[in-house]
C-alpha cells in the first residue's frame, strides 16, 4: 500500500512538472492542443491506476505500454558557450491484444505517439506526431503459415506546419488529421515462425489515400488528384514486417516495416516504404530510456526520405495478460 502511494504521489508530480513546463498550457481558455495533451495524461494515469487482479485467459494475450518522456534544457542570457534553452515532451502508447484459438488467430495493434518541442524564443512545434491501428485475421494452414485479411490506418492528430518558409516568415499549413490519412486493405499469406517475429506477404492490397482539409489540399495534394478527397488505389502489393522481442534483460527493441507496391506505377522510385523502430531500456519499474526512430519515403509526398528521431528520459507503465470487461 506505502509503495503505490509513493507511485500515485510520483504520478501526480510528474503532471504538475508538465502542466509548469509548457508554455501557455495553463491559460484560461483551452485550446484544442491543451485538450489534447490532458487526454494523453488522463489515458496514461488512469491506466496506471488499475490493480484489479482476474483469472488469466489463454485464448487472448494482450499487452499495453504507456509512456511519457520529458526532455530539458537550460541557459543563462550570458551563457558565452552558446545554447538555447528548451523543453521537449512525448507521450506514446502502444497496445496489442491478439486472440488465437485453434487454427484461427485475431492480431489488433495500436501505436499512438504524439510529441512537442518548445525553443526559447520560439513557437511551439510538434516534435512528432502519428496514429496507427492495425487488424489481422488469420487462418493457419502449417506450422509457420497463415492465410490472413487485414486492415490498417495511419494518420496523425493535429496539424502540422512547414515553418518559416516565405520572406515573411509564414507558416505553410501541410497536414492535419486525414490530411493525409490512409486505409490500407490487404489479403495473403503470413509467414511466423516463432512469437516476436512475422513477415506478411499481401499480392491484393487495396489502399484510400484521403485528404480532407481543402486548406492542407491547397499546398499538398499526396498524390490525391485535384478536385478530389480521396485516391483509390485498387491493383497494389503489401509487404509488411514485424520483429518484437526483450533483446537483453529490461531491453525491448521493437522494429516495423512496410512496403507499398502499386501495379500501375512499378517502378524502384515509386515504391513507398515505411520503417519505424523503438528500443526502451527499463531502469526500474517506472522509469526507461526511451529512442524512437521513422523513416518514410514515399514519391507522392516528397522524392527524398523523411525521418524523424527522439530520444528520452521518462515514466513507463507495462501491463500484460490483463483482461478487458
Amino acid at each position: 500500500m506505502r509503495k503505490r502511494y509513493i507511485v500515485n504521489l510520483m504520478q501526480q508530480y510528474y503532471l504538475l512538472l508538465l502542466w509548469a513546463a509548457i508554455p501557455e498550457f495553463s491559460t484560461k481558455q483551452p485550446t484544442h492542443m491543451h485538450k489534447l495533451l490532458l487526454f494523453l495524461l488522463f489515458v496514461f494515469f488512469t491506466v496506471t491506476s488499475a490493480t484489479a487482479q482476474v483469472e488469466p485467459d489463454t485464448t487472448w494475450r494482450r499487452t499495453f505500454a504507456a509512456g511519457i518522456n520529458l526532455n530539458q534544457a537550460a541557459f543563462s542570457d550570458n551563457w558565452k558557450a552558446g545554447g538555447i534553452s528548451s523543453i521537449a515532451f512525448n507521450a506514446h502508447v502502444d497496445g496489442r491484444a491478439d486472440y488465437k484459438l485453434g487454427k484461427i488467430s485475431w492480431d489488433n495493434a495500436v501505436q499512438l505517439q504524439y510529441g512537442l518541442l518548445k525553443n526559447k524564443g520560439e513557437e511551439r512545434r510538434k516534435s512528432i506526431d502519428r496514429i496507427f491501428l492495425d487488424s489481422k485475421y488469420g487462418y493457419a494452414i502449417s506450422t509457420d503459415w497463415n492465410t490472413f485479411v487485414s486492415a490498417n490506418f495511419l494518420s496523425q492528430f493535429t496539424k502540422g506546419y512547414e515553418y518559416d518558409i516565405d520572406a515573411d516568415g509564414n507558416d505553410r499549413l501541410i497536414s492535419n488529421f486525414l490530411s493525409p490519412g490512409f486505409l490500407t486493405f490487404a489479403l495473403g499469406a503470413e509467414y511466423k515462425p516463432n512469437p516476436y517475429f512475422s513477415l506478411r506477404l499481401s499480392p491484393f492490397a487495396p489502399r484510400f489515400t484521403f485528404l480532407t482539409d481543402d486548406a492542407v489540399a491547397a499546398n499538398e495534394r499526396y498524390g490525391v488528384p485535384e478536385g478530389k478527397s480521396v485516391r483509390t488505389e485498387w491493383f497494389a502489393a503489401m509487404v509488411q514486417a514485424t520483429y518484437n522481442r526483450d533483446i537483453f534483460t529490461n531491453v525491448n527493441l521493437r522494429l516495423n516495416y512496410m512496403s507499398y507496391i502499386n501495379y500501375k506505377e512499378l517502378s524502384g522510385k515509386r515504391i513507398d516504404h515505411m520503417f519505424n523502430s523503438t528500443l526502451t531500456a527499463k531502469v526500474n519499474r517506472y522509469i526507461n530510456v526511451n529512442i524512437m526512430a521513422n523513416f518514410i519515403y514515399d514519391y507522392d509526398q516528397d522524392s527524398d526520405v523523411q525521418y524523424n528521431q527522439s530520444l528520452g528520459l521518462g515514466i513507463l507503465y507495462t501491463m500484460q495478460g490483463f483482461t478487458v470487461n
